[in-house]
C-alpha cells in the first residue's frame, strides 16, 4: 500500500520525471564528452591533431547512420531536433506544398518556410492522437498540386501516441510525396531505420536518449550525398549541407548514448502502465490511451484542475513532471495537441508523466502516492462546508 505524508519526503531527491522534456544523461555519453573535449584541433583542419578530431567525428557519424539506416554521407550533424526539422523543411521542402500533422511540435508547425508552394494543409488528427489516413489522401491525391511534402512525428512528445507510419509511407509513395519523420521522441527509444521504414529524411536530438543538449541530426534517404539546400552556408562542413564548426564532445555523447540506448533496452511499459491505473483510479484522463503509444509516456488529465496548479504541487512534493511541450520559455500553456484531439477543456487540465531511462519503482510509487494526495486535496478544497 502506498502512504504519504503531507510536505513530501524530507531529505529525499525529486523524482525525476520529465525525459521527453530530456533524459538524464548517460554515463557513456559523458564519458565520450570528455574525451573528446580533450582533443584540441578542428575537424576540418587538416594537420594531425585536426585529423585526430575528423576520426572522432565520422566514427559518430558512422554510429548515427548504421544504428538509424542511412549512409553515413546522409547523416547531418546539427545543434538538435528543432535545427534538424528545419533543415530537412528549409532544405528539401523548396517549391512544394506542405502537409502538416496538427498535433506536430511548434519546431515543425511554425517552421514552415515562405519557398513553400502555398499556405501549410493541416492534417487532422482521429481523438486518440493518430493522423486520418483518409484525410491525408485526400490531400495527397489532389488533381494538378504541386508534389507535397508530409510533417508527421513518429511519437507526439505530449501523449506518447506513435501514428501508423507503415501506411503513411505508402500513401506518401504511392502520390511522389516526401515524408520528413520528426522522430526526437522515438530515436533512441526503439529500433528505427530510415531505409527499411522508408521514410525521405528524420530528425533525432541527443538529450531525449540520454545524450547531451546541444546535438542532433538530420538523416537522409535514398543514395549518399543527397543534396540540401543549406539554411546557413557558414564554412561548407557538412558536405556544404550545414555550415559551422561541429559541436564535437556533444555529437560524441549522442552517439555513445544511441548506441547505449538501443544496446540495452528497458521496457517501462509494465511501470506506466501501474501509474496510470493509480491516477485514473484517483480521477485522472489517460489522453491517447487507446492509441499505440510510446512505453514511457502518460499524459494525465485531471478534470477540472488546472495544469499549472497540478505541477506546482506536484513538484512541492518532490516530482518533476510536465504539461505539454519543454519548448515554451517554462510556460504552461494550453496543449495544441489536446485540442486537435478534440478533448476541449482537458487540453489545459492535463500534465505529462515520461519515465527516463534510469526510472526506479520507487520513483513511480512516490509519484502516485503524490498525485493520488493532490486529487484528495482537490476534492477537499471543492467540498462544501456543513455547518453544525
Amino acid at each position: 500500500m502506498i502512504t504519504h505524508s503531507p510536505g513530501g519526503v524530507s531529505g529525499a531527491e525529486p523524482v525525476y520525471l520529465d525525459a521527453n522534456g530530456t533524459e538524464p544523461l548517460r554515463p557513456c555519453a559523458g564519458a565520450a564528452m570528455l574525451d573528446a573535449a580533450r582533443l584540441v584541433g578542428n575537424p576540418s583542419s587538416v594537420h594531425a591533431a585536426g585529423r585526430a578530431a575528423r576520426a572522432l567525428l565520422e566514427t559518430a557519424r558512422g554510429t548515427l547512420a548504421r544504428r538509424l539506416g542511412v549512409e553515413a554521407l546522409n547523416c547531418i550533424f546539427t545543434s538538435g531536433g528543432t535545427e534538424a526539422n528545419v533543415l530537412a523543411m528549409h532544405g528539401l521542402g523548396r517549391g512544394r506544398r506542405f502537409l502538416v500533422g496538427r498535433t506536430e511540435h511548434d519546431a515543425v508547425r511554425l517552421g514552415v518556410p515562405a519557398s513553400a508552394a502555398g499556405p501549410v494543409e493541416w492534417l487532422e488528427v482521429r481523438p486518440d492522437g493518430q493522423v486520418r489516413l483518409d484525410l491525408l489522401e485526400q490531400a495527397l491525391a489532389r488533381p494538378d498540386a504541386p508534389p507535397a511534402f508530409v510533417c508527421l512525428m513518429l511519437a507526439n512528445n505530449e501523449t506518447g501516441v506513435l501514428h501508423p507510419m507503415a501506411d503513411v509511407v505508402r500513401l506518401c509513395a504511392r502520390y511522389g510525396a516526401h515524408l520528413h519523420v520528426d522522430a526526437v521522441q522515438g530515436a533512441g527509444r526503439f529500433e528505427i531505420s530510415v531505409r527499411d521504414q522508408g521514410f525521405g529524411s528524420m530528425a533525432c536530438s541527443g538529450h531525449k536518449m540520454g545524450g547531451p543538449k546541444g546535438a542532433g541530426a538530420l538523416l537522409l534517404g535514398g543514395p549518399a550525398p543527397a543534396r540540401v539546400e543549406p539554411v546557413f552556408e557558414g564554412g561548407g562542413q557538412e558536405q556544404g549541407r550545414r555550415g559551422g564548426t561541429q559541436a564535437l564532445p556533444a555529437i560524441a555523447g549522442l552517439a555513445a548514448a544511441l548506441e547505449e540506448a538501443l544496446d540495452t533496452p528497458r521496457d517501462l511499459a509494465p511501470l506506466r502502465d501501474r501509474l496510470e491505473h493509480a491516477a485514473v483510479q484517483a480521477g485522472a484522463v489517460v489522453c491517447g490511451g487507446g492509441a499505440v503509444r510510446l512505453a514511457n509516456t502518460s499524459c494525465l488529465a485531471l478534470p477540472g484542475r488546472r495544469a499549472q496548479g497540478q505541477l506546482m504541487r506536484l513538484d512541492l512534493e518532490g516530482v518533476c513532471v510536465s504539461a505539454g511541450s519543454a519548448c515554451s520559455s517554462g510556460k504552461v500553456a494550453f496543449s495544441h495537441v489536446l485540442d486537435a484531439m478534440g478533448l476541449g477543456e482537458l487540453a489545459g487540465q492535463a500534465v505529462r508523466v515520461s519515465l527516463p531511462w534510469n526510472v526506479t519503482v520507487q520513483g513511480v510509487e512516490r509519484f502516485m502516492a503524490a498525485y493520488v494526495h493532490m486529487t484528495a486535496a482537490t476534492r477537499e478544497a471543492a467540498s462544501p462546508v456543513v455547518q453544525a
